[in-house]
């Protein structure tokens, strides 16, 4: 177990270099998660590939997705040291691969990379907050690491466009390099853990059941529609196979020594309710991400970096709610907690279908930032109350499970969102009226002409509504999975057993 002694709360306290260190371990994902986009134009203009780019994204959400709950058991049997330096120097040298990339196919390779070291950093980094504080403690100190996601999406853009701009793109990938530098350099003079050595058994065959299930799966939902059609024959074999390897890995897991994912999680009420939970927060974190700056440049006439300023309303919020949910907790419980965050989930993503091209563009903020509040006191509640209803042994296991099914639900809500998005627009676009028909592009890529610049014309007056249309409805599809949230929080019991007197 780890042996730290337990005082003061906060970055000054005994613990303090631990969590600081942590807390540059999670700025390496949360910086590269926004830091990229707005360098994208000069990475095509340099390297080409512009249809490839959105592979930049997904081959790095897909990666991080399948490795998570393979980190989470490796930290309950090696410890949670040598697993989390080892996702951070995997995410260096991916690092260092991107910035020296030479082409589009490289790059994408490395951002693969990238994306296995970082399925380590994030899930192990909540595990190591489990180990060190207590349940009292936990959520302020959860607040800290929240606060490094919101300042990560209010800085990454623009340091990824100062780079491109002024410097080089490829230092939006070196820049990691200091800063996990001295994140290992603090780990491995400050945090000792005692792990008792015995003789383990790898899941080989389990962990690559695992690995080619899931990869198929989230390879078919975030490019069918989009690579190949949901109905071609390339998109129902690697649904198959996908179905086949996961359904193989589930009878090999009943048999293992010491199995990858357990089949216990799924019979833990806690565990289950939770996990729902955090699919749920990471489909509507990708809906309001995606498609809200969307709504703003392209329905409302902003420009990106105002745009951008909407959903950071939602990054403010967030770690707000997260600190003082610990408060909430204390007096109502875990599961009330999150229950309120749901209502505040509800309500916000009620707010976005209620949003027109009439909308005063601060009223997106304010919705965004309702949504925020929802999420962080329905996220950090939902992971403390999966990590308490285990001990040390099984903590690892359970809150990789949990970060896991937050990217699970992120790649599916990026899936679902662009799809219901693109028939949408696809709808609108085969049937224009007199006075478009034939001036339309033959692509979806006709949005590009209310993305960054307006004009009264009545082309752009139909992709403005069209655009409109296809954001409307991807934000009723998020009020329908916010609805959901309470449906999973019903399944957790009212107290864990660590709150119980």
């Amino acid at each position: 177990m780890t042996q730290v002694a337990r005082t003061a709360v906060g970055l000054r306290s005994e613990r303090g270099p631990i969590l600081g260190s942590i807390m540059l371990a999670t700025a390496l994902v949360a910086l590269d998660s926004t830091i990229i986009a707005t360098a994208v134009p000069s990475v095509v203009a340099d390297l080409g590939g512009f249809s490839q780019f959105p592979w930049l994204f997904s081959i790095y959400l897909l990666t991080q997705a399948v490795t998570t709950p393979l980190y989470g058991k490796f930290a309950d049997l090696f410890g949670r040291k040598p697993v989390l330096l080892f996702g951070i120097g995997v995410f260096l040298l991916g690092s260092v691969l991107c910035g020296a990339a030479w082409s589009m196919p490289v790059l994408i390779a490395a951002r693969a990379i990238q994306g296995i070291g970082a399925g380590a950093v994030q899930p192990i980094s909540m595990t190591m907050l489990g180990d060190l504080y207590t349940l009292e403690e936990r959520a302020r100190v959860q607040g800290y690491a929240t606060s490094v996601w919101a300042a990560s999406s209010l800085i990454g853009p623009a340091l990824g466009g100062v780079f491109a701009e002024y410097v080089s793109w490829r230092w939006i990938f070196f820049i990691n390099l200091p800063i996990g530098a001295l994140a290992v350099f603090v780990l491995m003079r400050k945090f000792n853990e005692k792990i008792t050595r015995s003789k383990h058994k790898i899941d080989y065959l389990g962990s690559a059941l695992l690995t080619i299930g899931l990869s198929l799966v989230l390879l078919g939902l975030l490019e069918g529609g989009v690579a190949w059609a949901w109905n071609s024959v390339p998109s129902v074999l690697i649904f198959a196979v996908g179905v086949a390897a996961l359904v193989a890995f589930g009878f090999v897991e009943r048999k293992a020594a010491e199995p990858v994912l357990p089949l216990w999680v799924f019979q833990n009420r806690t565990i289950v309710g939770g996990n729902m939970m955090s699919l749920i927060v990471g489909a509507l974190m990708m809906g309001l991400s995606s498609y809200l700056p969307t709504f703003a440049e392209g329905v409302l006439g902003t420009g990106a970096l105002v745009a951008g300023f909407t959903l950071a309303a939602m990054t403010i919020g967030w770690p707000i709610a997260a600190t003082l949910s610990g408060h909430a907790y204390m007096r109502i419980g875990l599961r009330n907690t999150a229950m309120v965050g749901a209502v505040f989930a509800i309500t916000g993503s009620v707010l976005t279908t209620l949003l027109s091209p009439a909308t005063a563009v601060w009223m997106a903020g304010a919705v965004a930032f309702v949504v925020g509040v929802g999420l962080g006191l329905a996220s950090s509640p939902s992971t403390i109350a999966v990590q308490v209803s285990v001990g040390w042994e099984r903590r690892g296991v359970a809150t990789g499970t949990n970060m896991f099914a937050r990217s699970l639900g992120s790649a599916v809500g990026v899936a679902v969102f662009g799809a219901i998005a693109n028939a949408t627009l696809a709808d609108r676009f085969a049937n224009p009226p007199a006075d478009v028909a034939g001036k339309l592009p033959d692509s979806l890529d006709a949005t590009s002409l209310v993305l960054g610049a307006h004009d009264d014309s009545p082309v752009s007056a139909f992709v403005r509504g069209a655009l409109f249309d296809a954001t409307h409805n991807v934000f009723t599809a998020m009020v329908v999975i916010a609805v959901l949230s309470v449906v999973a929080l019903m399944l957790m019991p009212s107290r864990t057993a660590a709150e119980r007197p």
